[in-house]
C-alpha cells in the first residue's frame, strides 16, 4: 500500500513539507530544493507521489515513487 503523497509548499519565506490532507507541516527548509530532496526521502519510503507547488501555490511539477500508475515502457 502507497502512503500519502507529500507537496512542497511555501511556508512564510521558506518551503515546507506537507503530507496529503494534513494540516501541520512535516518538515520546514530555507530553500525549495531542500524540501524536494526531504520530500523525496519521504515518498522513496512510503513508495508515493511528490508534488512541487510554485510560491503562488500551483502545482510546477509532480514526481511519482514506486506508486506510478503508468510506469515508463523498456
Amino acid at each position: 500500500m502507497a502512503g500519502k503523497n507529500q507537496h512542497v509548499v511555501p511556508h512564510g519565506k521558506d518551503w515546507a513539507v506537507r503530507g496529503a490532507n494534513n494540516e501541520r507541516a512535516t518538515s520546514i527548509h530555507e530553500t525549495q530544493t531542500e524540501a524536494e530532496r526531504a520530500a523525496r526521502e519521504i515518498a522513496i519510503r512510503q513508495r508515493s507521489e511528490v508534488v512541487i507547488h510554485r510560491r503562488d501555490g500551483r502545482i510546477r511539477d509532480k514526481n511519482s515513487y514506486g506508486n506510478d500508475e503508468f510506469p515508463p515502457r523498456g
